[in-house]
């Protein structure tokens, strides 16, 4: 809200090289920059006083009661001990606290995420149906830590007291992901205290204080998405790439996770939902990381504004497993929404619950099951759920037709023609339209000769389908040439230790370990970021890797193109003196090609390039997903 439309001496706005309005700041939010908040005036000022925005919005009945009391603590907790109280004596709760927001509209459906919270609300009144604005408490069943913010997060647990996980939460995990590329003293210092801390308290980790089962460094995202196992979930996580494609997952600060382990319950309203659906068929050498891309730049196109962004977008991809889907639902934070919510088939969910089964089992298998038998009752939990749906009791979640959202977006497959490419577009005159992800150009843009420094495969948001395609592009490649050169380095990571087990089991493994130059080993980790890199291909240890790049970035000043989410200033690859460093993001088939080829490569490159290659496929439901779903 603080951009807006910078207009000429006319009074008309003024409009940059690509046709768009100019837009500047009102104010600014520079680092430095002394901004005070009038509480009792509700005004946003400068240092010197002058009232830069009126923020009465953000001062709700909830958050008065927070300041009044010092923090959030004592009225989250207060409320858990007044419930539980009246619970215990057979009596109604006294209405004390600042009562919930509750919006009822008659007559009206409810979206796929209205029906979830009203499933999952707490202290409302009995038998009023929640919709869109209401602002409630809600249970929470998943919960999900990282190893960056893990550390907060336990601080914020010592300080509220808490020694043991709500027995109201189904599961939760802490990772080890964001700190998998370089075990260095200070990951060596941290790390294993973190751990020992979950573990004690409650959580599935990913590194065993008592060192019986193999550290896993498997990217949080990945393993919340396996773990959910309920299409009504709500799940927090301490990242805003918690976007499960099985339930709502919403991306919170560190005391939010922790109030979400010590109380299984989390505050928030009622999101608005955009709905999206598709229409027409992807051509045969697309790849399904193109129609994400596409999405963005058609809702653009459709609507002007990113009506995305702070919504839920409820998207109709039903004929997706939840590890393809998770590709969407992972890219709706580049897409500023709020949260996703994937809309799946009775058969394609009961197929995403039973591999989640079998990765959950194989987590029992590896020792890391609690003595709570955490792992165990997921499984069960699955199975419930899988009886409900193949019974008709309660088929997968659907929204009801009457329900009412925000926008609707109808992506059409059929315009998609090539590879889509998110640009940061770092020389864009107008300031304001650089490091978005809303610059999406087609590969022919770049002509074919726009030179690539490093690729990257790997992140959140890739799948085993993608390692595979890398494996099938390095076969086709070799015995097209009879070997396979890089004129540019070409990091892989795969997300989870799973998919490489899967790999080498397939023959896979072998391919990429043949052309690989550097393999990680778990015995001997890296104490020591990379700062310099060849023209080979890493095999990197599973984890986040360049995508995060709080530990490895690339050398300052290349021009990347990568599989993973962010291409902001300085995440990925920092500026040098001559050049600005760019971050522009693909899919994993022109990735590879690129490092191959040391640069972008044409349209009719990338086509000839992915012949036969097993790339992700998307094909619309052939019916409209009925709303057979009960509301709650």
């Amino acid at each position: 809200k603080n951009w807006t439309r910078k207009l000429g001496e006319d009074g008309k706005p003024i409009l940059n090289n690509d046709g768009n309005p100019v837009l500047e700041q009102q104010f600014s939010v520079e680092t430095g920059t002394v901004l005070k908040i009038d509480v009792k005036n509700k005004k946003l000022r400068d240092e010197a006083g002058k009232e830069l925005v009126d923020v009465s919005a953000a001062f709700t009945p909830q958050k008065m009661e927070f300041m009044k009391a010092g923090s959030s603590y004592a009225i989250v907790f207060g409320k858990k001990l007044q419930t539980f109280a009246a619970q215990t004596l057979g009596i109604e709760p006294t209405p004390v606290f600042a009562p919930n927001k509750e919006i009822t509209v008659e007559g009206q459906g409810l979206t796929a995420v209205e029906k979830i919270f009203n499933r999952n609300a707490v202290g409302v009144t009995p038998g009023k149906v929640l919709h869109a604005g209401s602002d409630v408490r809600v249970k929470v069943n998943i919960v999900g830590s990282q190893d960056t913010t893990g550390l907060m997060t336990a601080q914020e647990l010592e300080a509220m007291a808490a020694t043991v996980i709500s027995p109201l939460v189904d599961g939760a995990y802490q990772s080890g992901c964001h700190t998998a590329s370089v075990w260095d003293k200070k990951a060596q210092a941290n790390i294993p205290k973190l751990m020992s801390f979950m573990n004690n308290f409650g959580l599935i980790t990913a590194r065993d204080p008592k060192g019986v089962y193999h550290s896993m460094t498997d990217v949080i995202h990945k393993v919340l998405n396996d773990i959910t196992v309920d299409d009504w979930a709500i799940i927090i996580g301490g990242d805003s790439h918690t976007r499960m494609s099985k339930g709502v997952a919403f991306g919170a600060d560190s005391g939010t996770v922790a109030l979400a382990l010590a109380t299984g319950e989390a505050t928030m309203p009622i999101p608005q939902s955009v709905k999206v659906t598709f229409k027409g068929a992807m051509k045969p050498y697309m790849d399904f990381r193109d129609v994400v891309h596409a999405t963005q730049a058609q809702m653009l196109k459709q609507h002007g504004d990113n009506v995305f962004q702070g919504r839920v977008i409820e998207v109709h991809i039903g004929t997706l497993l939840a590890d393809q889907a998770f590709t969407f639902t992972d890219w709706t934070a580049e897409m500023k929404a709020k949260a996703s919510i994937c809309i799946s088939q009775d058969e394609t969910l009961i197929e995403s619950l039973e591999i989640a089964k079998s990765r959950i089992q194989i987590m029992i298998d590896k020792g890391m099951d609690n003595a709570a038998g955490t792992l165990k009752g997921l499984i069960a939990k699955a199975d419930a759920r899988i009886a409900e749906i193949r019974s008709g009791e309660k088929p997968a979640l659907a929204p009801d037709d009457n329900a009412k959202y925000f926008a609707e977006v109808v992506v059409d497959l059929d315009q998609i023609d090539e590879p889509m490419i998110a640009d940061p577009d770092v020389n864009n005159a107008d300031v304001s339209k650089r490091y978005t992800h809303d610059t999406i150009r087609p590969v022919s843009y770049y002509g074919g000769n726009k030179k690539v420094d490093l690729g990257f495969v790997g992140s959140c948001m890739v799948h085993k389908g993608d390692m595979k395609i890398v494996a099938q592009m390095l076969r086709n490649i070799e015995k097209s040439e009879g070997k396979v050169e890089f004129k540019a380095p070409l990091v892989v990571a795969a997300p989870t230790y799973n998919i490489i087990d899967e790999l080498k089991e397939e023959g896979d493994w072998e391919i990429l370990q043949k052309y690989s130059g550097f393999e990680f080993d778990d015995s001997h980790p890296k104490n020591a970021a990379r700062i310099e890199y060849e023209n080979i291909l890493y095999l990197e240890r599973p984890g986040c890797n360049l995508c995060m790049g709080n530990q490895e970035k690339a050398e300052k000043g290349d021009t990347v193109l990568a599989t993973s989410t962010r291409l902001f200033q300085g995440r990925v690859v920092e500026d040098s003196a001559e050049k600005k460093g760019e971050s522009l993001l693909a899919s994993t088939p022109v990735v590879v090609l690129s490092a191959i080829l040391g640069r972008t490569p044409s349209a009719e490159e990338y086509k000839a390039a992915v012949e036969g290659i097993d790339l992700t496929k998307f094909a619309p439901p052939k019916a409209a997903l009925g709303a057979r779903s009960v509301h709650y």
